[in-house]
C-alpha cells in the first residue's frame, strides 16, 4: 500500500498519519475521504474572451467539490466535466430536410429566458473519485447555466473557456466567489483531467488543442473530434441519426441557458450563416472546429470510447481523432462497445471505473500501474464479449477490391445500370429484398462466403456515374445478408445498482442496462454519403453537367464487423439516405457505369 501526501510524494509508514494524505492500492487510489462531508463551493474563472460583446471578459460558472482535509493542506488532482447542459435545455425549431427552395434565414428569436437552475447532479465522476482523492469540477460552457459568454459548439471561445479553468487550477487564472472575491486554488496539485461524453466529451478535445499547461489527460466518451463530420459528409448536409434538420447553429442555441439569453443573439445568426447549410462546403468555420487536426499535437494523453451503433456521433469521429493521435507522443487508449451513444459505465459497469481509476492514478498522480502495459484497444465483439487489440483498424486488415457486375459483387463488370430517386423511401425498406428489382436503388451482392471475414476500418466506394437531377447525393449502404440473431437495442431495467457515493441531492447510483436481440434477415453495417458537386474538394462546390459521366469516389463510416460463413455481403447504391441526407424533390437519375465502379473493403481473417 502507497500513501500520496500533499504534494503526491510517498510518505514512509511512520508518516502516515501525521497528515491527510492519498491511499494507494494495486495501483488504484482508495476511498478514504467522505464525499458527504465534501467540501462544495461555487466559484466564477474569468476567462480572456469576451464573446457576448458586452466589453466584460466571459467567466465561467463552475461548481467545485473537494474533500475537506484540502483546507488541511490536503493537495489533490482534479477532474473536469465542461457541460452546456447543467443549465437546461430549450425547444428550438429543426431546419426543414426536404429541399423545395433556400429561403434566407429567419433571424433567431432567442428564449424568454433561463430554463431553470443550473443542476450539477448527472456526473457521475464525483460520486466515485472525491472520496478517492480527487477534486471534482462542474464547469457550465460559456452561453449556459450561471456563465457568460455565448455557446458557438465548441468554438474557440468555449475552448478558451475551459482553458481558463484548467489555467485557475495551475495559477494561471483568477477566479471569484459570487460576492466579487478573489478565490484561489491552493489546494491544487496543478494536475488535471477532462472528462465526460458527446458535448462533454468534444470540450475535453478542444481544451487538449489549446496545449494549456496542467491538463494531463482527457476521458473523450462518445466526443466529436472534427464538428464537419457531424453534420456534413463529403460536402453534403447530413444529420444525425434520428436528427433530421438539426445543424451546428441548432446545438448552440438550444443550449442557450445563460440569464439575458438576447445577448448572443449576433453570434447566433452569425454561426447560422457561416455554417453554409445550402453548399455544405467546409469552410474556416468548421476547421475552427476540427479538433482532430490538432491530435497530433496533443500534450495531453487521451481515453476514449464509442459505441459501434451511435450514429450521433459517428464512428468517423472515433477514427479521426484516434487516426490523429498515433502521431502525438502521448499515451492514447480506446474502447470500442456494441451500444450506441452510450456511457462506457452503463456498457461495462466496475471494469469502467477500475480502468479510470488506474488511468488517473497513473496520469495524474504518477501511481507505477499496469494500465499503459494492456492492449490499446479494447473491442465488444458481441454484448459482453470484450477482445483486445493492440491497435485499430486491425493491423492485419488488407484492402480487397470488389468489381461491381451484372451478377453482383467480384469481377469488374461492363454495361450500365440505372436508378430513379424517391426521397420518401428509407434505406432499411430498399435493402429488404436484395434479389428483386427496384427502381430506386441499385444492389450487389458476393456469393455465400466461405468462411468469416472481419471488417475493421473504412470501406470505399468508387462509382462511374451520370446523374441528371436535382439531388447531388449518391449514397452506399454496406449489408450483411443472412438470418442471424443481432443487437437490436440498449435498453433500461427496473434494476439498479451503485457506483459511488450518494447524498439526498446527488445520488451515486443509476439503472442497469442491457442489451436486446432480435432475429433478422440482413443487418445494415455501416454507409456513407457524398455530395457530386464536391468532387474535387470539399472546401469547394462544382457544378455537375447533367447526363455527363463523372468518376466520384467516397468513404463509408469507419466499422469493425464480422461477416459470418454463409453470408453475403451487400453494397446498396442510393441517391437520397432518407435517415441522413437532405431530401430533394423525386426523380433524379442515376445511371452507372459499372467499368470502373469497384467496392474496397477492409478485410481480415
Amino acid at each position: 500500500m502507497t500513501t500520496l501526501a500533499a504534494g503526491a510524494l510517498s510518505l514512509p509508514a511512520h508518516a502516515e498519519t501525521a497528515r491527510p494524505h492519498i491511499v494507494v492500492k494495486d495501483g488504484k487510489t482508495q476511498p478514504v475521504f467522505s464525499y458527504k462531508d465534501a467540501i462544495r463551493e461555487k466559484i466564477f474563472v474569468e476567462t480572456k474572451v469576451d464573446s457576448d460583446g458586452d466589453g466584460k471578459r466571459d467567466r465561467v460558472s463552475v461548481y467545485l467539490t473537494r474533500p475537506k482535509e484540502t483546507n488541511d493542506g490536503l493537495k489533490v488532482a482534479s477532474i473536469i466535466e465542461g457541460s452546456p447542459y447543467y443549465g437546461g435545455l430549450h425547444d428550438t425549431p429543426y431546419h426543414p430536410a426536404d429541399v423545395t427552395d433556400y429561403p434566407r434565414l429567419a433571424p433567431w428569436t432567442p428564449p424568454s429566458g433561463p430554463p431553470g437552475a443550473p443542476n450539477y447532479a448527472f456526473p457521475y465522476y464525483d460520486n466515485y473519485f472525491v472520496s478517492r482523492g480527487y477534486a471534482f469540477l462542474a464547469a457550465d460552457t460559456l452561453g449556459t447555466g450561471d456563465s457568460d459568454g455565448c455557446p458557438t459548439a465548441v468554438g474557440p471561445n468555449e475552448a478558451q473557456g475551459m482553458k481558463s479553468v484548467v489555467e485557475w487550477l495551475t495559477g494561471d487564472a483568477v477566479a471569484y466567489d459570487a460576492n466579487g472575491n478573489k478565490v484561489g486554488a491552493n489546494w491544487s496539485t496543478g494536475n488535471a483531467a477532462m472528462a465526460g461524453k458527446s458535448y462533454d466529451g468534444t470540450l475535453p478535445l478542444a481544451a487538449a488543442g489549446t496545449r494549456v499547461k496542467g491538463l494531463k489527460t482527457v476521458v473523450s466518451i462518445s466526443g466529436v473530434s472534427n464538428w464537419y463530420d457531424e453534420y456534413r459528409a463529403n460536402g453534403g448536409v447530413v444529420a444525425p441519426d434520428g436528427w433530421a434538420g438539426e445543424d451546428l447553429d441548432l446545438h448552440a442555441k438550444v443550449v442557450l441557458s445563460r440569464k439575458n439569453p438576447a445577448i448572443c443573439a449576433p453570434a447566433m445568426n452569425d454561426l447560422a450563416t457561416k455554417m453554409d447549410r445550402v453548399t455544405g462546403d467546409y469552410n474556416r468555420t468548421w476547421d475552427d472546429r476540427n479538433f482532430a487536426k490538432s491530435a497530433p499535437h496533443f500534450r495531453a494523453s487521451v481515453f476514449m470510447t464509442s459505441g459501434l451503433a451511435d450514429w450521433n456521433v459517428k464512428p468517423l469521429q472515433m477514427s479521426l481523432l484516434w487516426d490523429g493521435l498515433k502521431k502525438a507522443s502521448v499515451n492514447r487508449k480506446l474502447w470500442i462497445h456494441q451500444a450506441a451513444h452510450d456511457e462506457p459505465l452503463d456498457v461495462r459497469q466496475s471494469a469502467w471505473l477500475d480502468a479510470l481509476n488506474l488511468w488517473f492514478g497513473h496520469e495524474l498522480y504518477g501511481v507505477r500501474n499496469d494500465i499503459m502495459r494492456q492492449p490499446k484497444v479494447d473491442l465488444e465483439r458481441t454484448p459482453g464479449n470484450w477482445e483486445t487489440y493492440r491497435d485499430w483498424p486491425a493491423p492485419t486488415a488488407r484492402p480487397v477490391r470488389l468489381g461491381l457486375n451484372q451478377d453482383g459483387l467480384g469481377k469488374p463488370g461492363n454495361g450500365i445500370q440505372h436508378l430513379v430517386d424517391d426521397p420518401s423511401r428509407k434505406a432499411e425498406e430498399l435493402a429488404a429484398k436484395p434479389d428483386e428489382s427496384d427502381p430506386n436503388r441499385l444492389i450487389y451482392l458476393t456469393p455465400e462466403l466461405k468462411e468469416s471475414v472481419k471488417l475493421s476500418g473504412t470501406a470505399q466506394v468508387k462509382l462511374r456515374a451520370a446523374i441528371n437531377g436535382k439531388s447531388p447525393y449518391l449514397s452506399a449502404i454496406l449489408v450483411d445478408y443472412g438470418t442471424d440473431e443481432r443487437v437490436s437495442g440498449y435498453v433500461r431495467t427496473s434494476d439498479t445498482w451503485c457506483y459511488g457515493d450518494s447524498i439526498p441531492t446527488d445520488q451515486g447510483c443509476r439503472a442497469v442496462r442491457k442489451y436486446t436481440t432480435e432475429v433478422s434477415p440482413f443487418k445494415i453495417v455501416t454507409r456513407g454519403w457524398t455530395d457530386i458537386r464536391n468532387r474535387e474538394s470539399i472546401w469547394r462546390s462544382t457544378p455537375v453537367k447533367p447526363g455527363q459521366e463523372y468518376t466520384f469516389s467516397w468513404p463509408m463510416q469507419p466499422y469493425d464487423y464480422v461477416f459470418k460463413k454463409g453470408h453475403r455481403i451487400g453494397l446498396v447504391i442510393l441517391a437520397t439516405d432518407h435517415a441522413y441526407t437532405l431530401r430533394y424533390p423525386a426523380g433524379t437519375k442515376v445511371d452507372v457505369d459499372l467499368r470502373g465502379s469497384t467496392l474496397t473493403l477492409p478485410l481480415t481473417r
